[in-house]
């Protein structure tokens, strides 16, 4: 197969281009940014696949900026909605099968168990709001052939994400506030990445007119914000004070759902995907990270 992965520079983009050099694979991965690619131009994405022949598109692209989302608006709705509408249109008429990456956001996070694919969606942010909008595009575009996933909590060796970001912090500060009531799971970008390429050399993958559906997917397990920033600290070994705080007391742009523990039952039965516990997959990530003198030092 020819693959197309749009995202690349993005965390999962960088994940799945990474597993597939270390991989021997059969299929070939073409792996563009907005310079190949600029999706805030439906005419561009036309005239690109016009040009170029793809079997199959893994869009990893999208609009995450949460709160900026809140005041750009139509930035956040090009992104994560008309141009997903676009790809899903052309991978119809051109017999392209599609992957597209979601989110929890799609949720308000107001049930306290895990939520499956078939409950309602209620997004609380203009972020969620359009990622919803995307799915719901491929859905009527696309009856067959396409494969969303909703995602949680993304983190990776690369970019800025929640890991990097208390890395930074504690080395620099003595005392840390966190969102300790935002409850949900981490998904390390590498974990999901290699689950995808699973998933497309699995044999339900590739039937033909395969049914289009939702699937959820993150790591094992459940944390707070607090309690992720507190397991960080402790592979790090840097000496920082965390003390757990409410939404309220952090106030965001973008409301946040409180709780978006996802089902993965449905994933990983139908794909037979092994899922691992959110705090192995930290502590492999944070291996790699060279900015970690602790662990630099094994």
């Amino acid at each position: 197969m020819f693959i197309l992965v749009t995202g690349a520079n993005g965390q999962l983009g960088k994940s799945i281009k990474s597993l597939v050099e270390q991989q021997k694979t059969i299929h070939n991965f073409v792996f563009v940014t907005r310079d190949q690619l600029d999706l805030s131009s439906p005419s561009s994405i036309q005239n690109y696949f016009e040009t170029h022949k793809f079997d199959l598109i893994i869009n990893c692209a999208a609009y995450t900026a949460v709160d900026r989302a809140e005041n750009y608006q139509e930035e956040a709705d090009m992104i994560n909605h008309i141009a997903v509408k676009k790809i899903a249109e052309i991978a119809k008429s051109n017999n392209i099968k599609l992957i597209h990456i979601s989110t929890d956001f799609v949720f308000d996070g107001l049930k306290h168990k895990p939520y499956f694919e078939s409950d309602a969606c209620s997004p609380l942010n203009i972020y969620g709001k359009t990622k919803l909008e995307g799915e719901n595009a491929i859905l009527s575009i696309m009856k067959f052939n396409a494969t969303i996933i909703r995602t949680s909590w993304v983190y990776s060796e690369y970019g800025n994400n929640f890991v990097s970001t208390i890395i930074k912090l504690t080395q620099k500060n003595n005392n840390l506030n966190i969102v300790s009531d935002q409850v949900g799971t981490p998904t390390y970008a590498g974990d999901l990445g290699q689950a995808i390429l699973n998933i497309i050399k699995n044999e339900k993958f590739n039937e033909p007119d395969r049914l289009t559906g939702i699937y959820h997917y993150s790591n094992e397990g459940e944390c707070s914000w607090y309690d992720f920033a507190k397991e960080i600290t402790n592979i790090s070994g840097y000496k920082c004070t965390l003390s757990p705080i409410n939404s309220e007391d952090y106030p965001t742009a973008a409301r946040r759902p409180m709780h978006t523990i996802m089902s993965k039952d449905k994933i990983s039965k139908e794909f037979g995907l092994k899922i691992i516990f959110w705090k192995d997959s930290l502590k492999y990530c944070m291996k790699n990270l060279s900015t970690l003198s602790p662990l630099n030092k094994e």
